[in-house]
Formats: structure tokens, sequence, C-alpha cells
């Protein structure tokens, strides 16, 4: 699994921001300090709390210059339904086929429910070196992050940056 300290795995994906683009991770360190909120699938519960609390403290992470996005193995079309659905801006990332998840080494199963390879539910904060300056992963899927220390981390990392 990936860590503080760690380069962050690259990728290419589909982000759905209301279009469907394509998105790289490393052509977006420019946009650093970059923070990505893993979740195990859209119009599910806690899910859609996670991201709705996202979008709600987002001009908190815009103010200090932090780009987030949500990823998780859904498709772009139904993640654009989802952002429509609870007003979401920032863009939602899909991991259709679990590279990313992969890469970070974060997959989960939900075993009774016979529902594999999603992402456990973490978040990583990416500096514009293409470093994880800050990662935390729950193994409790039904656990959502501490939101003003995924903040505190971003500033941290734009701080950092701006002494450049």
């Amino acid at each position: 699994m990936v860590d503080t300290g760690d380069s962050a795995p690259d990728f290419t994906a589909p982000l759905a921001n209301g279009d469907i683009e394509s998105l790289t991770l490393s052509d977006e360190l420019g946009d650093a300090p970059i923070v990505l909120a893993f979740f195990p699938g859209a119009f599910t519960g806690v899910c859609t709390d996670e991201m709705c609390t996202f979008q709600d403290r987002l001009s908190g992470f815009e103010d200090i210059g932090a780009t987030v996005y949500g990823i998780s193995r859904d498709t772009p079309f139904s993640l654009n339904e989802f952002r429509d659905q609870n007003d979401l801006s920032f863009g939602l990332i899909s991991d259709l086929n679990k590279e990313i998840i992969d890469a970070y080494d974060i997959e989960m199963d939900f075993d009774d429910l016979g529902v594999y390879g999603v992402a456990k539910r973490s978040v990583f904060v990416v500096d514009a070196d293409g470093e994880i300056t800050y990662s935390w992963v729950s193994d409790d899927p039904g656990v959502e992050p501490d939101y003003e220390e995924v903040r505190e981390a971003a500033a941290a990392a734009a701080t950092v940056e701006a002494a450049d």
C-alpha cells in the first residue's frame, strides 16, 4: 500500500465532470495539492455522505489551492449522474478496471454482498512533486475521514510548495 512519503502512482482515467474527459494525475500536479478521495461506490449511504461533505467543505480546499477528486469503480456515466443528483462540483474519476485501486493497493471486498474489488475508503494528498504527503486508509467502510485533518494536510502541502 502506498503511504506518506511515497511517489503517488500515476494514472490516466475517465473524469466525470459534467462531461467525460481523460485525466492523467501527473498532468494535474500543477494544480497541487491534489486530494484523492477513494470511495467504494456511488449512490450508497456513507459514500454519498462523504462526497457531499467534501462538497460542503470544498471552499476550504479551494481557498488553499487544493483540487479534490473522488475516485470509485463506477462508470463515468453513473458518476456524472451521482454528481448531478448530489450537486457535486468537483470531478469524479472512474476506475472501472480498478487499475488505480490496484496501484494504490486499497482493494476491498464485500463478500456477504458478492461485491469484489472496490476501493477501501481512503484519502491521499499529493503535492506538486507527486509525493504523497498524507494518507488515510480505513478497513471499515462505514468510517469517514477526518475532513479537517485532510484540509490541514492539503494546506501543509500547499505551504511547502509556496515556500519552494
